[in-house]
Order: C-alpha cells, then structure tokens, then sequence
C-alpha cells in the first residue's frame, strides 16, 4: 500500500485528526475477529460504535490476537479444551506500511499496525489499530507476543502490556496523529503508554493533563503486577527511579497505579463500582460513569423491526426508547417469541435437548469463574426440581468460558453439563460451548429471563443484563454493579438478596433461599398466570432500562467529564 492509498484510511475519512486515542487489550468490534475474551472487549467494541454514532473523534489501539483468547470445546463430561482461533488478518483487516518499534530487554522488536475502520450510522469513520509484532526480523519469542490474548506467564504479559502502551503511543506518533488531546486507557493493561508520554514531555503535569483512566476491577488479585526487577529489565530507562514509589507496592509495578497517578481523571464503571475504587485505592479522586451497551448492536431483529415502526430515530437516539410504553403489549410479546423461537430452534439443533416455545426459559451465559456463581441456580436441584414440578417447567440455557487456567470455573461448567444430565423431565438444561458475541446476541433476546448472580461487592458493572433489557427480558439478580442502579423491583426485574444486604458481602445460603423462593412465589406464577403483568415489565425493562443503560449516554457522559474538560 502506498502513502497516497494509506491517506484514504483512518483520520482521513474521519473529517479531521482524533483527537482521543483509546487503549484497551481486548476489542470486540466484529464478531469475526477474535480479538476479545469476555466483558471488556465487547464494551470497547461498543464504546468505539457509540463514538462513530456520535462522530467523535477518537482512534482506538489494541493488541492483533491472532489466534484470539481461544475456542472453547466441551466434552460429553463436562471438561473445557481450549483450542487456539484460526483467523486470518487480511480477510478483515488492512496492513499499512508504516511501522514503530519498542525496547524488550534491550532488543529492539519492530511492530507493524493492520486497520479496521468501523462506519458509524452516519458512515463516521473510528480507525481501530491492531498491533502486530509478528514482523520478520523480529526474534521468534518476539514474533509470538501479539498471538494470544490474555496468553503466556507474566513474562510473556509484561511485554505485552508494553506493546500496547509504549509501542501504542510510538504508533499514533509514527501514523502522524499528532493532535491527540486525550489518551484514554481502558483499564490498566496501557498504563505503561504514560511512560512514554513522560519521556517525550518530562513533566508529570503534562502527562496527567492528556490521561483518562477506566478500572473495571473491584477486587486486588484482578489489578495487574509485576516484578520490579523483571520490569526494570524489561523496558529498561522508560521507567523513571525518582517516581517509582508512586507506582510500586511491596517491590512490585502496580498497573493501575501507575494509571491513577499519571491520569487527571480517573473512573469506575458502576456507582457502587466508584466506592469500591475509592476504598482500595484512597487519596486518588475517582469519578463513576456506568457501563452502557451499543443499541442497535444487541437489539435483535425482531426488536428492531419493532422499534423502527414506533420509535423512529431509536438507532441514534436510544434515549427515546423510553416511549416503548405506548408499544402494544402483544406487540411485544410477538417480537420476544420471534427471538425466543431462533434461540430454542439453535439449541435444539446444537444440543439435541428438546426444549421447547413456551416454557419459561432461564439464561446466564458470563465467564464461568467462582465469583459470578453460575452453579447457584443449581446448587439444591431437588429443591429446585420441586418448584418446576409444583409452579412450572424451567429451561435453563448455559454459556460461558473459564479462563484456562481457572480450575474452579472448569469444575462449574463440569457440574453444569452433570447436573444437566441427571435432571428430571420438568427442566431442560443445556450449555453451550464457545460463548462469544453472536451466541451473546442469540442468548440474550431469546431467554424469558437473565440470571446474574456475582457475590457482592465483586461484580464491577456487568452488561450482559443491559443487552437483554434491549430486549424486554427481565434480569434476576444481586444487588451489585449495575444492578443496583437498574433494578426497579418487579418492575424492571427482580433482586437476589435485599436492600439490607446490599453493602455486605454475599452469603450462598441466604441468596440461593431468596433465589429459590422469588422463583416460587413471585417470578413463575407471574410468567405462567399473569402474562399481562410479565410483558408490562418487560415493556418496563425497553423503556426504563435499555433508554439509559446504553453506550451512547456513556459516551456523553465521557465527553463531558472526562474527554473536553
């Protein structure tokens, strides 16, 4: 590609220079590239569609992946393989000739850049730049860091997270953005980029004056470390002796330390979420702006259709979604057993599992990890089984992907596929392998119900439950991240726990009686014997929740905290 036809890419098309750059390890912009692994790279993917929406001018950096986080294979018992994603760049992406370089242990690794370009709905253009250091020349260790997602030990993750920030900046830098007002990092995966800044300003002022920062992490053990030792040998004079006890903890680089103190503006992702922040990390003033997802993105077709006949301009504007109460109710109800049929028939077709129409059909599909509790739903399944036989039959549809090296979210999914195996006739369960953005929307529109239950305070923001909002599906859930803010009790959903129990830390006994119980005594008998009520709070969910809960009032939001101040 020559200079002239790389001048028709990027800012070019973009009616002038970025003037925000925005980091994050994982964005999920196209469901065929596999260049995320759960929550955070499907909001950047939906921060990034809102910003073309809104024409902002904003170009985004992360990591190629190539051969993505992974795929996931379940067995007959239950146990999770992980195979790497065959994905060729060229097919969706295209290479520019220009190249940067960072220092890794003293050698020099080239990196080169492939670019996607997302067209908002007024065809506003959003680069997105993959960075790739797989360049000839490089040394084969090298040529690997941009292959896998999340991959390797924290070796391999240190020099990834270097590639990210410091080769991120020297990119933008060598692309020729050079009116960049604003460095956004997306959690503390770039905060290494601020180093870089330093070195070319000297002035921590100056540093602090371009940096926004995002943390996504309640707990300590999710905030990324490393070595002092190994750091200094590995980014070598980038890292300044007279500031390092600003970002070192107990001979350790904090990252999310290092992006507090270098960042003027800092935030978490839910109200709850801020508080958290706040106490882990006091003396930094942190800001909250709640998580939102892209509108047009996880509304489902049957939705769509819906919302283009009643409330035209819904695609740009998902704050009028809140007019979905003039919408007919059985309206509604239609567009949801539209959505509801595409989903049963691709689990039929997938598990063999004979589920059917109308019965009321459950859904979590999060990370399979210890904290969210996917298994609390069946942690009494003879109670549970009791309930299905007495108030009505249940179908439970399961997904999700546990981290390869997270045994006990392993075991969750083997006893998921178990107990779905040993279950009595009045509920169907069925997991699904390979839980990723086009499953996500299959799952999310088609289930009756969203399940989510996080033991508190973990749980930062969550999403899943505010692409089912999207489309009138209710959310069961605890009372943490955004759920706190967006549930309406048996108007928008329901709560697992109660408002006493909010600021102390879950107990499984006491959430699974309430879950249990609410299931009985409220959230059944209402499905089944109140139909008109059950799809007044689904009209509930489009009208209250889905007209904020959206990436396009995150955005504004971000634009006027954060961003033009």
């Amino acid at each position: 590609m020559t200079e002239s036809e790389t001048e028709k890419h990027g800012e070019k098309k973009q009616n002038g220079s970025p003037k925000i750059a925005y980091f994050s390890m994982e964005i999920g912009i196209d469901e065929r590239i596999p260049s995320y692994s759960g929550g955070l790279g499907v909001l950047s993917g939906d921060t990034i569609k809102s910003c073309a929406d809104l024409n902002l001018p904003l170009v985004a950096i992360t990591l190629l992946s190539e051969k993505g986080y992974f795929y996931q294979k379940i067995d007959d018992e239950g146990n999770q393989h992980e195979v790497p994603m065959q994905f060729n760049p060229e097919d969706f992406l295209i290479e520019l000739p220009t190249k940067t370089s960072v220092d890794l242990e003293g050698r020099i690794v080239q990196l080169r850049v492939w670019l996607y370009e997302y067209h908002g709905i007024n065809d506003y253009i959003i680069p997105v730049l993959f960075l790739d250091s797989n360049v000839e020349g490089n040394e084969d260790w090298d040529r690997t860091l941009t292959k896998y997602l999340y991959g390797g030990d924290q070796h391999y993750r240190l020099a990834q997270e270097i590639i990210l920030g410091v080769g991120g900046v020297r990119m933008l830098e060598t692309l020729g953005y050079d009116q960049i007002y604003r460095y956004h990092m997306n959690e503390g995966h770039a905060a290494f980029g601020t180093l870089e800044l330093y070195r070319r300003f000297n002035d921590v002022e100056k540093v602090r004056e371009h940096c926004v920062f995002t943390t996504h992490t309640p707990v300590a053990a999710g905030h990324d470390q490393f070595g002092l030792e190994m750091t200094q040998q590995m980014i070598g004079d980038l890292l300044p002796s007279d500031l390092l006890s600003e970002f070192t903890f107990e001979n350790k680089v904090n990252m999310t330390r290092l992006a507090l103190f270098f960042s003027h503006y800092v935030n978490g992702v839910a109200k709850k979420h801020k508080e958290i922040s706040q106490s882990m990390f006091p003396g930094y003033a942190i800001d909250s702006i709640t998580n939102g997802v892209h509108s047009q993105t996880w509304v489902s077709k049957p939705f769509q259709k819906l919302f283009d006949k009643h409330i035209s301009g819904w695609r740009s504007d998902p704050f009028i979604l809140r007019s979905a109460f003039s919408i007919d109710k059985q309206e509604i109800w239609d567009a949801h057993q539209k959505a509801k049929k595409n989903l049963i028939d691709f689990v039929n077709l997938r598990c063999n599992v004979g589920m059917n129409y109308d019965d009321l059909t459950i859904g979590f599909a999060r990370r399979a990890t210890a904290y969210k509790r996917p298994d609390l739903l069946i942690s009494d399944i003879n109670r549970l089984q009791d309930i299905a036989s007495n108030k009505g039959d249940l179908q439970i549809i399961y997904a999700g992907k546990a981290h390869p090296k997270d045994g006990g979210g392993k075991d969750i999914i083997r006893r998921i596929v178990k107990t779905s195996k040993e279950i009595n006739s009045n509920i169907s369960m069925a997991f699904i392998q390979n839980y990723d953005i086009t499953l996500g929307k299959l799952i999310t529109a088609g289930v009756d119900l969203w399940l989510n239950t996080p033991r508190r305070p973990l749980e930062a923001s969550g999403t899943s439950g505010m692409k089912a909002a999207h489309n009138g599906v209710p959310q069961f859930g605890t009372l943490d991240g955004w759920w706190l803010e967006g549930c309406i009790e048996n108007i928008t959903g329901w709560s697992v726990g109660t408002e006493k129990t909010e600021d102390q830390h879950s107990d499984d006994e006491t959430d699974r009686n309430d879950l249990y119980e609410k299931l009985e005594q409220v959230i059944i008998p209402k499905f089944y014997e109140d139909r008109d009520n059950w799809i007044r709070t689904m009209r509930s969910c489009i009208a209250i929740n889905a007209s904020f809960f959206n990436t396009n009032r995150m955005v504004q939001q971000y634009v006027l905290n954060a961003y033009f101040i």
